[in-house]
């Protein structure tokens, strides 16, 4: 969980501009995201437990500093393909990967955005995706590439915050933060409804979309995670 928490903190030096405005905002988003992790490791758990015999090719979009790589370490003969728009994280993202054991010769890191990810068709067993469609530009497009470069059989595991019910007090709350939510938190949207989004992919083995509720986390509770099967 340290781990975790850790390599955001490290993340907040290299994703704004040094001015006191982005230090602020970050700082504010990091410490909502220090309860948020409380609850979030054990859906990330089951959910990488999907994994376990069934990939050994893993592409991660968004990888970030890599706080996800803890959990590969129960996946056999596991290589990582970690993409992401911001070519700083790579250094974290190494540190992370050798941290929890992963060899260095077993991942490889893109800069590239998740609409349009540099790798073949068929490419990979399985995507994973763990908070990244509230920030990419073109859900869809994602959706699509996720789709492309996955071989027939491969899965896509996520876990994404999405919008609250239609009617609600959060809602309400979520409509109107939204504006300043994507400016303080790179491009992150509050409203987005992501698992409606992976439905109308339509996967080709269908996906399995699970609601959750994230207490600790106040404007962005409702979550969706689960597994979408190519």
């Amino acid at each position: 969980m340290n781990t975790e928490m850790e390599s955001y903190e490290k993340e907040a030096s290299d994703f704004h501009e040094f001015d006191f405005f982005s230090v602020l905002s970050y700082r504010f988003f990091y410490v909502l995201l220090l309860l948020f992790f409380c609850q979030i490791s054990d859906y990330k758990m089951e959910l990488f437990d999907n994994l376990v015999g069934k990939a050994e090719k893993v592409l991660e979009i968004g990888i970030g500093t890599g706080p996800n790589f803890k959990y590969y370490t129960a996946i056999p003969n596991v290589s990582v393909i970690g993409v992401d728009p911001n070519a700083k994280m790579e250094s974290y993202a190494r540190k992370s990967a050798a941290e929890a054991g992963l060899k260095s010769e077993d991942f490889t890191f893109i800069q590239a955005l998740g609409e349009s990810i540099p790798l073949e068709d068929a490419s990979v067993d399985a995507v994973v995706g763990t908070l990244v469609l509230c920030s990419v530009t073109d859900v869809t497009r994602t959706l699509n590439e996720i789709k492309r470069i996955l071989r027939p059989g491969g899965i896509y595991i996520f876990i994404e915050h999405v919008a609250a019910e239609d009617g609600t007090f959060l809602r309400l709350v979520q409509n109107v933060l939204d504006p300043l939510q994507q400016v303080v938190a790179d491009g992150c949207h509050l409203t987005r409804h992501t698992g409606e989004s992976i439905l109308e992919a339509r996967f080709n083995g269908g996906a399995d979309v699970k609601k959750a509720s994230l207490s600790r986390f106040a404007y962005i509770s409702s979550h969706v995670y689960g597994v979408a099967y190519n």
